[in-house]
Protein backbone atom coordinates (compact mmCIF):
# COMPACT_ATOMS: atom_id res chain seq x y z
CA UNK A 1 0.00 0.00 0.00
CA UNK A 2 1.15 3.37 -0.64
CA UNK A 3 2.77 5.89 1.79
CA UNK A 4 2.96 9.83 1.34
CA UNK A 5 5.10 12.37 3.05
CA UNK A 6 3.35 15.93 3.45
CA UNK A 7 5.57 18.71 4.52
CA UNK A 8 4.28 22.32 4.43
CA UNK A 9 7.08 24.77 4.64
CA UNK A 10 8.04 28.06 5.44
CA UNK A 11 11.69 28.81 3.96
CA UNK A 12 13.00 30.88 6.10
CA UNK A 13 16.74 31.20 4.36
CA UNK A 14 15.91 30.82 0.37
CA UNK A 15 20.01 30.36 -0.54
CA UNK A 16 20.51 27.15 2.43
CA UNK A 17 17.13 25.67 1.26
CA UNK A 18 18.01 25.39 -2.37
CA UNK A 19 21.67 23.16 -1.34
CA UNK A 20 18.91 20.97 0.73
CA UNK A 21 16.66 20.67 -2.56
CA UNK A 22 19.65 20.14 -5.18
CA UNK A 23 20.57 16.86 -2.74
CA UNK A 24 17.64 15.56 -1.96
CA UNK A 25 15.85 14.24 -5.23
CA UNK A 26 17.92 11.14 -5.44
CA UNK A 27 17.76 10.35 -2.06
CA UNK A 28 14.15 9.63 -2.36
CA UNK A 29 14.61 8.15 -5.97
CA UNK A 30 16.87 5.86 -4.17
CA UNK A 31 13.99 4.44 -1.94
CA UNK A 32 11.58 4.45 -4.35
CA UNK A 33 9.88 7.93 -3.82
CA UNK A 34 8.55 10.07 -6.10
CA UNK A 35 7.38 13.93 -6.22
CA UNK A 36 3.74 14.35 -6.22
CA UNK A 37 3.85 18.39 -5.02
CA UNK A 38 6.88 20.25 -5.47
CA UNK A 39 6.22 23.79 -4.53
CA UNK A 40 3.32 25.34 -6.89
CA UNK A 41 0.76 27.48 -5.62
CA UNK A 42 -1.94 26.24 -3.29
CA UNK A 43 -4.94 27.79 -2.17
CA UNK A 44 -6.65 27.60 0.80
CA UNK A 45 -10.79 26.16 0.38
CA UNK A 46 -11.76 25.87 3.91
CA UNK A 47 -10.23 26.34 7.21
CA UNK A 48 -8.29 29.09 8.78
CA UNK A 49 -4.81 27.19 9.35
CA UNK A 50 -1.48 28.99 9.01
CA UNK A 51 -0.83 30.81 5.83
CA UNK A 52 -0.01 28.35 2.87
CA UNK A 53 3.60 28.10 2.20
CA UNK A 54 5.83 25.52 0.86
CA UNK A 55 4.29 22.34 0.45
CA UNK A 56 5.86 18.86 -0.79
CA UNK A 57 3.72 15.73 -1.19
CA UNK A 58 6.14 12.76 -1.80
CA UNK A 59 4.52 8.61 -2.98
CA UNK A 60 6.62 5.94 -1.98
CA UNK A 61 5.82 2.45 -2.35
CA UNK A 62 5.02 1.52 1.30
CA UNK A 63 5.10 2.94 4.72
CA UNK A 64 8.45 0.69 4.82
CA UNK A 65 10.20 2.38 2.19
CA UNK A 66 9.02 5.86 3.55
CA UNK A 67 10.61 5.37 6.53
CA UNK A 68 13.75 3.53 5.47
CA UNK A 69 14.12 6.73 3.25
CA UNK A 70 13.25 9.37 6.33
CA UNK A 71 15.68 7.80 9.24
CA UNK A 72 18.48 6.52 6.57
CA UNK A 73 21.94 7.67 8.55
CA UNK A 74 22.12 9.54 4.53
CA UNK A 75 19.18 11.75 4.92
CA UNK A 76 19.98 12.63 8.45
CA UNK A 77 22.16 15.10 7.64
CA UNK A 78 20.05 16.94 5.02
CA UNK A 79 16.86 17.26 7.70
CA UNK A 80 19.36 18.91 9.56
CA UNK A 81 19.66 21.51 6.66
CA UNK A 82 16.06 21.98 6.00
CA UNK A 83 15.72 22.65 10.20
CA UNK A 84 17.86 25.82 9.59
CA UNK A 85 16.40 26.72 6.46
CA UNK A 86 12.82 26.37 7.23
CA UNK A 87 9.94 25.76 9.67
CA UNK A 88 7.03 23.86 9.40
CA UNK A 89 5.24 20.05 10.15
CA UNK A 90 6.28 17.02 8.30
CA UNK A 91 3.56 14.42 8.42
CA UNK A 92 3.29 10.77 6.84
CA UNK A 93 -0.01 9.08 5.29
CA UNK A 94 -0.55 5.51 4.65
CA UNK A 95 -2.55 5.53 1.36
CA UNK A 96 -5.53 3.18 0.66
Amino acid sequence: MAAYLHAHLEVTDPVGYEDYRRQVPAMIAAHGGRYLVRGGAATRLEGDGPPLQRQVILEFPDMAALMAFYRSPEYQPLIALRKRCSRGEIVVIEGV
